[in-house]
C-alpha cells in the first residue's frame, strides 16, 4: 500500500474557493509530512488528519499509550552527599560542587535516557498507529484530476474536513474526535450514489496484530516494552464501519468496501493500565466495545450534532477579533509573515487555535497535555514527549484561566495530586525534608527523582512550581470549596520549602541550596558552570508559594500557625539583586551569563507567571527586568518567544509583545539562524521549539490575554499592552482574578467600553489609564463601563 505523504499521480486542478467558516486552517494540497497534517481530539484521542485523495492516513494517540513503568529512581546516596554540596558552593569551588553533586545527587539507575526512553524504564509518549485508507474511484484515469481541493480544520466545530472532486463526483471526509460518545469519527460521502470504494486497514510501527472482527471491524492490540521485558503497557484500537449502500468483507486485517453511497467509520481505543487516573484499567477491551457499540446507535448527523455542541460550549466562551480574515491558505499567510505582510488576523487565528488545542488535549478525566498534546508520531518522541515541569507543562496551562477554560484545568490537578507521594519519597531520600518535591522531568509513571545531568535535572523547586497552578485556580474562580481540595498540596509543598531553605554563611539570608537557573549556564572566568546556590527562580517561586499559602490560610481561616513561620521566612530570604548591567541578576552573585541570549530567563519568573514584580511595588526591579529583556532579545525557540510576550505585557510595551508574537507567526526554520534554535510556525500551526512543541501554542495565548486584560496586581486593568498594530478589536469572555469575565472593545487604539460580570461577587478595582474605579457588584450580575470607567 502506497504511503500517504507520497501520491504521484495526482493533478490538482481548478483551485477550491475558501470555507465558509473564517476561523479555519486551510490548504490546497494534502499534507506531504506530519507538520502538515491537521489535529482532532477528545482530550485523550487524537488523530492527525493528512487528507489525502488516494491514501488517506490518520495518524492516531491515545494519551495513556506509554512505554516503560515504575522505578526506583530515587538515589538513597544523596541526602549523605548534600552537606558537602552546598558547603562547596558557599565556598565558592562551584567545580568541585558540580562534580559532587553529579557523581551523588542525580537519578540512581538512566533515568529518561537523556530523552530518549523508549527502551527504559522511564519510557516514551508512543503513536498509537495508523488508520489508513485506500481509495478506489473505478474507472479513473491516471494520473488523476483533482479539481477543487480543500482540506480544513473549523476550530469553531472540531472538525476536519477534505474535499475534492473527481470525475464530477465530489467527495467530502469530515474526521472529529466526539468526548461526549469518546470516540474518533470518520464519514466519508460522495454526491453520487455508488462511488465510494476503499480498503481500510490499522497498523503500527512496531509491536501490532490486527484482525478482523466480524464482517464491519478489526482490531488492533499489543504489548509495550516496559524497559527491562516485553510485559508492558497493553493496548487496543477498535474500528467499525458502517456503510450505506455496497457491499462490505472483511479479510484477514482489511476491510474491503465497495460501491457505497455513504461510510462511517468509528474507532475506540484504551490501554490496560496506569498508576495514576484515568484509568481504563483491565477492562480496557469491554470499554473499547461498549464504546462502539454505544456511539453506533447514533447516525453520523447524531454524532456530529452532539460532538459539535460539546465543543462549542467550550470554544464559544472567548472571542477575539482584530481583522477579518483573508480568503488565502493557511501555508501561505504562514509564509508571508517572513516578508512583513501585515496580516494581523493570523495572530487572531493563531490564538483561537491555542484555545482549541488545549479543548482537543485536555478534559476532565483524562491526562493533561503532555509536550505535545496529545499528537505524536513514532515510538521514540522528542524528550520522550512527557512532562517537562521547569517550564513546558506550566506554559500548557497559563491559558486555561484567563482564556476562559477552566474546564480544561482538573488534568493538571490530577497530576500534580498524583505527584505527592512518589514526591514525598524523593524529598525524604535526596534532601532529608518534610513535604514533596518533583524535579525537571516528569511521567505517567509517576518519576520525581531528579534527572540525569546536574545542569538541566537538579531542580528541586519545580515541584513549588508546580502548586502555583492550585492557587490560581482559585483566584479565578474564588472557589473556596477547591481551595480546601489544594491547600494540602500547597501546604505540604511549603513544608519542603521551609525544611530545604538554608543560611547563607556569609550574608545571613534564607535561600536554597544546591540550586539551579533551568538549563542555563554562568561564567567564573572562562569556565561555565551550572550549579549554585540562592538562585533567582527559586527565591521567586519561594516568595510566590508562601505568599499564596499565606492567602490561602487567611481564606480558610486555618493554620495560622504555618502562615506565621511562612511569614517569618519570608522576612529573611534573601532578595532579588540589580546587577552590574541594570539587568535582574539570575544568580546570586553577579556572574556573567555563558550564553547571554539563552532561550531560558527563568529569572523573570517574579514577572510572570509570578505577581512580584509590578509597576505599583517594585519600579527599580521592574527596569532591571526590562533591561535583561533587552539583553536577551527578541530571538528563541517558540516557547521562549511566547514567554517573553508574556514579560513585555507585564512591562506594558504592546509593540514589542506584538513583534514576539510575529516572531511566533512566521515559518519555522532553524538553518537561517546558525548556532540558534529558531522559533515558529510549521505549515499546521504547530509551534517550533523546534521540533514541534504545544507549549509555545499554549503560551501566546495567555500573551495575547495578558496584552489585552491583566489582574495580578489587585486590579483589573484593561488594555495594559495594546499594540499599535491593532487599533481596533474585540475581545469577549477574558477571566480575571477575582470572579470576573471581561468583555472589551476599541478604536483607534482607545478603549471605547468594556463590561465586568462578576461570577463572585467579589468587590474589584478597574484600571484604564490614569483612570482606576471601585465597584461592588453583585455575583452574576454585569456593569458596563466607558472609557472614563463610569458605569452605563
Amino acid at each position: 500500500m502506497p504511503s500517504a505523504s507520497t501520491q504521484p499521480s495526482l493533478i490538482l486542478t481548478v483551485e477550491a474557493a475558501p470555507p465558509a467558516q473564517p476561523l479555519s486552517l486551510w490548504y490546497r494540497k494534502p499534507a506531504a509530512q506530519w507538520l502538515e497534517a491537521l489535529p482532532v481530539g477528545n482530550g485523550w484521542l487524537g488523530a492527525m488528519v493528512f487528507g489525502g485523495v488516494e491514501i488517506e492516513r490518520l495518524q492516531l494517540n491515545e494519551e495513556s499509550v506509554w512505554s516503560g513503568g515504575p522505578q526506583e529512581a530515587d538515589n538513597p546516596g544523596a541526602l549523605a552527599a548534600l552537606p558537602e554540596v552546598r558547603q562547596l558552593l558557599f565556598d565558592n569551588k562551584s567545580a568541585e560542587a558540580e562534580k559532587l553533586a553529579q557523581e551523588k545527587m542525580l537519578c540512581r539507575g538512566v533515568g529518561s535516557g537523556y530523552g530518549t526512553g523508549s527502551k527504559k524504564p522511564y519510557g516514551s509518549y508512543q503513536t498509537l498507529g495508523d488508520l489508513t485508507l485506500a481509495m478506489r474511484y473505478g474507472e479513473a484515469d491516471l494520473p488523476l484530476q483533482v479539481a477543487q481541493y480543500r482540506r480544513e480544520l473549523d476550530l469553531d466545530s472540531a472538525i476536519a474536513r477534505t474535499s475534492y472532486a473527481i470525475g464530477g463526483t465530489t467527495f467530502t471526509r469530515e474526521v472529529f474526535s466526539s468526548c461526549p460518545d469518546q470516540v474518533l469519527v470518520m464519514r466519508i460521502s460522495a454526491d453520487r450514489p455508488g462511488k465510494i470504494s476503499l480498503c481500510i486497514q490499522l497498523t503500527r510501527h512496531e509491536r501490532f496484530t490486527t484482525t478482523k472482527s466480524g464482517e464491519n471491524g478489526l482490531i488492533m492490540s499489543g504489548q509495550l516494552f516496559n524497559g527491562t521485558d516485553d510485559n508492558g503497557m497493553k493496548y487496543l484500537a477498535r474500528v467499525r464501519a458502517i456503510p450505506t449502500g455496497g457491499k462490505m468483507r472483511a479479510e484477514a486485517d482489511s476491510l474491503f468496501i465497495d460501491d457505497a453511497d455513504s461510510v462511517t467509520i468509528l474507532l475506540a481505543a484504551a490501554t490496560d493500565h496506569l498508576p495514576v487516573p484515568p484509568y481504563r484499567g483491565k477492562e480496557f477491551e469491554k470499554l473499547t466495545a461498549d464504546q462502539i457499540n454505544a456511539a453506533a446507535k447514533f447516525s453520523f448527523d447524531e454524532l456530529r450534532k452532539r460532538h459539535v455542541e460539546d465543543h462549542q460550549s467550550l470554544f464559544r466562551r472567548a472571542q477575539l477579533h482584530i481583522a477579518d480574515q483573508p480568503s488565502r491558505p493557511t501555508d501561505e499567510r504562514i509564509t508571508d509573515v517572513e516578508n512583513h505582510t501585515n496580516d494581523h488576523a493570523l495572530a487572531e487565528l493563531l490564538y483561537h487555535y491555542g484555545r482549541y488545542l488545549l479543548i482537543s488535549s485536555s478534559r476532565p478525566d483524562c491526562l493533561p497535555a503532555n509536550l505535545q498534546g496529545i499528537w505524536g508520531d513514532g515510538v521514540q518522541l522528542p524528550w520522550n514527549c512527557d512532562y517537562h515541569t521547569n517550564a513546558n507543562i506550566n506554559m500548557n496551562y497559563w491559558l486555561a484561566e484567563t482564556a476562559n477554560l477552566a474546564d480544561c484545568y482538573p488534568p493538571l490537578h490530577e497530576l500534580i495530586a498524583n505527584m505527592v507521594k512518589p514526591g514525598t519519597a524523593t524529598a525524604k531520600t535526596h534532601y532529608g525534608t518534610r513535604g514533596w518535591t518533583v524535579h525537571t522531568i516528569h511521567n505517567v509513571w509517576g518519576y520525581t527523582s531528579p534527572g540525569e545531568g546536574v545542569g538541566w535535572g537538579l531542580f528541586p523547586l519545580a515541584g513549588p512550581w508546580m502548586c502555583q497552578h492550585l492557587w490560581e485556580h482559585y483566584a479565578f474562580s474564588a472557589d473556596i470549596e477547591y481551595l480546601k481540595k489544594a491547600w494540602p498540596i500547597m501546604k505540604s509543598s511549603a513544608e519542603f520549602a521551609l525544611d530545604f531553605l538554608v543560611t547563607d554563611p556569609k550574608r545571613g539570608w534564607l535561600l536554597t541550596a544546591p540550586s539551579t537557573s533551568p538549563e542555563n549556564d554562568f561564567k567564573i572566568g572562562s569556565v561555565k558552570h551550572s550549579l549554585s546556590y540562592g538562585v533567582t527562580i527559586d527565591l521567586e517561586i519561594i516568595h510566590d508559594l508562601f505568599t499564596n499559602c499565606i492567602a490561602a490560610s487567611k481564606a480558610l481561616d486555618s493554620d495560622s500557625d504555618f502562615a506565621k513561620q511562612l511569614s517569618d521566612a519570608l522576612a529573611k530570604l534573601a532578595p532579588m539583586q540589580i546587577g552590574k548591567f541594570g539587568q535582574l541578576q539570575e544568580w546570586i552573585e553577579d556572574y556573567d551569563e555563558a550564553d547571554v541570549h539563552h532561550r531560558h530567563i527563568s529569572h523573570l519568573f517574579g514577572l510572570f507567571p509570578g505577581k512580584q514584580i509590578t509597576p505599583n511595588r517594585t519600579p527599580k526591579l521592574l527596569k532591571a527586568a526590562r533591561t535583561t529583556l533587552e539583553r536577551r532579545g527578541d530571538e528563541g525557540t517558540g516557547w521562549s518567544c511566547a514567554w517573553k510576550a508574556c514579560w513585555w505585557s507585564r512591562l506594558g510595551d504592546g509593540d514589542r509583545a506584538h513583534n514576539l508574537v510575529l516572531n511566533m507567526l512566521r515559518p519555522a526554520d532553524k538553518s537561517s539562524h546558525p548556532g540558534e534554535w529558531r522559533g515558529g510556525s510549521y505549515p499546521n500551526f504547530f509551534c517550533a521549539h523546534p521540533p514541534y512543541q504545544i507549549d509555545g501554542n499554549f503560551g501566546i495565548v495567555a500573551a495575547i490575554n495578558e496584552m489585552l486584560v491583566q489582574s495580578h496586581d489587585d486590579q483589573i486593568t484593561l488594555l495594559p499592552a495594546l499594540p499599535s498594530a491593532w487599533p481596533i478589536g474585540q475581545m469577549h469572555g477574558i477571566r480575571a482574578r477575582g470572579g470576573f469575565e471581561v468583555s472589551l472593545d476599541w478604536k483607534d487604539g482607545k478603549l471605547a467600553s468594556a463590561t465586568i460580570k462578576s461570577t463572585s461577587g467579589n468587590p474589584c478595582k478597574i484600571a484604564y489609564q490614569e483612570h482606576t474605579a471601585e465597584f461592588h457588584p453583585v455575583a452574576g450580575s454585569s456593569i458596563r463601563i466607558d472609557s472614563q470607567l463610569k458605569a452605563s
